[in-house]
């Protein structure tokens, strides 16, 4: 359950939930399995209370990545429907407004329900549930599901175990909480095919995946004698691999395992838009917990949690490489020079 202070938050969520005739469930760009495990699931509780909902993903991401694939979204649409003034927006897992890649859901006139863990979220919407103590969104979905007495099924509790072992490391992350096992006992319950699951999201990978996980591990460069741990993926090395931009998702995870790296990062090209300024994304991963690279993240616009964090940058490497060495040192000499207790 929500500490004291999200109890009021959680209720007038719930109320609103109730409430609202028409409502769209949406989530942010390039949406990994938290993302679409809370989408789907969400949209399944809304219409089991009787709502007309409906899930949007835009059409640029779509097909979905190999490994979400399986999932089934409910009531899905690419583009804004013609009655989108009339209709609530529910976001699920978007730190800011901004990360929802349709500009006719970020309209300031419409009506807006936020729910999402990170910490560093702007609190945009008109009402807004973030529970950073959460382990995912899904959890936060999970708990929704509950407050509104829908029955879970076997199409729920998978959607809602995906948000929760993908978000978790499968349980390994630190932000796995006793919450999240007796969760994941509730899902397995439910119906959840755990091996069927782990198969779908963890193996069965394409060969372009596999081709570019080589290509960034051939480019690995270490700073500060390993405390920052680099690569880079160019368009040509999704060319080349004959890859999807999805297919760089895990590959920091190898970085941030190597022995004495505080901080992993990934830069690589959004294929997509590679002509457009500041086209190229980073993404960050903290091994040392004394490091926070969402405060990294923000000062370059972006955002995300303690230990996993991103933003679109135009720097070049060698700016962006010593950026990054500054930040880390700051962060590191706070936590030396801060005084005791």
């Amino acid at each position: 359950m929500p500490e004291n202070g999200d109890r009021s938050s959680r209720q007038q969520v719930l109320e609103e939930l109730r409430g609202a005739r028409k409502l769209i469930v949406v989530t942010h760009e390039n949406p990994d399995g938290d993302a679409l495990g809370s989408l789907i699931a969400m949209q399944e509780i809304l219409t089991a209370i009787g709502k007309d909902s409906l899930a949007f993903v835009a059409e640029a991401e779509l097909p979905l990545p190999p490994e979400y694939r399986f999932l089934a979204i409910p009531g899905l649409i690419t583009a804004p429907p013609d009655d989108v003034q009339e209709r609530t927006i529910v976001f699920l897992d978007c730190g800011n407004v901004d990360r929802n890649p349709a500009e006719a859901l970020r309209n300031p006139g419409m009506h807006t329900i936020n729910v999402d863990h990170h910490h560093d979220n702007t609190r945009f919407g008109t009402v807004n549930l973030v529970i950073p103590y959460a382990s995912c969104t899904a959890e936060i979905v999970w708990d929704l599901m509950h407050g509104l007495a829908v029955k879970l099924t076997p199409s729920l509790a998978q959607a809602l175990y995906v948000g929760l072992i993908t978000d978790t490391g499968k349980f390994m992350y630190e932000n796995t909480t006793p919450r999240a096992h007796l969760m994941a006992a509730e899902l397995i319950e439910g119906g959840v095919d755990v091996h069927g699951v782990y198969r779908r999201v963890y193996e069965g990978l394409p060969l372009g995946k596999l081709t570019l996980l080589a290509r960034a591990l051939a480019q690995v460069k270490r700073y500060d004698g390993g405390r920052l741990t680099m690569t880079e993926l160019t368009a040509r090395d999704f060319a080349q691999a004959e890859a999807r931009e999805s297919y760089s998702e895990g590959i920091i995870d190898h970085l941030r395992a190597v022995e004495g790296t505080a901080v992993a990062g990934l830069v690589r090209d959004r294929v997509n838009r590679a002509t457009e300024e500041g086209a190229r994304k980073v993404s960050l991963r903290a091994s040392d917990t004394r490091v926070d690279v969402s405060r990294i993240a923000r000062a370059m616009g972006g955002g995300g949690h303690r230990q996993a964090a991103g933003f679109s940058t135009a720097l070049t490497w060698d700016e962006l490489i010593e950026f990054l060495r500054c930040e880390i040192d700051r962060q590191l000499g706070e936590v030396v020079e801060a005084p005791p207790g």
